[in-house]
């Protein structure tokens, strides 16, 4: 075969790969049946705030999707190596994450395969002015590997930790609008209805998921002793609670909710107050090992040099 037949093969065997691969992203793109039907079924008011009925878009499905087995496989062999999968089960509902465990896993293959990428095409850079460095290259790309794999995970928790950050700071106006709701005569389910409808956040999209529970027969209770079980909060586990055995006991709800309220407004200054404490201190490390050295020199440096050159002379 002459040069003009090999590229022709070449350049079909391209184009029919592009054609596969953008047939399979738009096959992926379409809603599925459940979520075109939830919205309905579970008659929430605020569509698409639940994470259970958004899409499922990001780089886990489309990747599962466009190159298959392989990806699976890896993930396979990630969750046998690392496990925990009842962890990483409960910290993507706590990150309010529309992933799966396997999903999860293929996010951590790929961004292993990133790690892998950045060590290989480092260590081909080295290679080339050291071709005996082969042994080493190969193990830092091994290294890169498993370093993506775990940066996953630790960006996980940080996620983790900075959504609970944005529930701290939400609940006490969500507690004092369901407080005042529940005051003004609505229903426990009613003030949580206009709550909800009138606010957003992360703590909203909690409420959401429970107001969804309540409308399809789930009695309110259950749906806050569920929210409670599922936080990694102790004062929305309070909350949650402490609702739950108000409406049980049919004790007086806004009192609670407006004490609930109080103690997160004098938890988050207390903490302010430590941070500061702390910042104090740190602000005191470059004064000390910088400007204080500094300073010291700048003024006996003069009265060095003069000494010196009246010993010279």
């Amino acid at each position: 075969m002459n040069l003009a037949a090999w590229g022709a093969l070449l350049g079909a065997t391209s184009g029919a790969a592009v054609l596969s691969i953008l047939a399979r992203v738009r096959a992926i793109g379409r809603p599925t049946l459940a979520t075109r039907v939830l919205p309905y079924v579970r008659d929430l008011p605020p569509v698409g705030r639940d994470p259970r009925l958004r899409l499922p878009t990001g780089a886990a499905p489309a990747a599962r999707g466009v190159f298959g087995p392989a990806l699976v496989r890896l993930a396979d062999v990630v969750e046998r190596v690392m496990g925990g999968a009842d962890s990483v089960r409960r910290r993507l509902r706590r990150a309010g994450l529309d992933l799966t465990v396997p999903d999860f896993r293929v996010e951590q293959v790929l961004w292993g395969l990133v790690g892998f990428a950045v060590m290989a095409a480092w260590g081909l850079l080295r290679t080339l002015g050291h071709p005996g460095a082969a042994l080493s290259s190969a193990f830092f790309c091994a290294v890169g590997l498993v370093i993506g794999v775990l940066a996953r995970d630790t960006y996980l928790t940080s996620q983790v930790r900075a959504r609970e950050r944005r529930i701290l700071q939400e609940f006490p106006t969500v507690a004092e609008l369901l407080a005042l709701s529940v005051a003004a005569g609505e229903s426990p389910v009613g003030a949580l209805d206009r709550v909800v409808s009138r606010s957003g956040g992360e703590l909203s999209r909690e409420l959401a998921i429970v107001l969804a529970e309540v409308r399809t027969g789930e009695p309110v209770a259950s749906a806050f002793d569920r929210l409670a079980a599922a936080t990694g909060l102790p004062v929305v586990a309070r909350f949650a609670q402490g609702v739950a055995v108000a409406v049980e006991r049919g004790t007086p709800l806004a009192d609670v909710l407006h004490a609930q309220a109080a103690d997160v407004r004098e938890a988050g200054r207390r903490e302010l107050i430590e941070t500061g404490a702390r910042r104090e201190v740190a602000m005191m490390v470059p004064v000390v090992f910088l400007v204080l050295p500094v300073t010291v020199v700048v003024a006996f440096w003069p009265g060095y040099v003069g000494l010196s050159l009246s010993a010279v002379s």
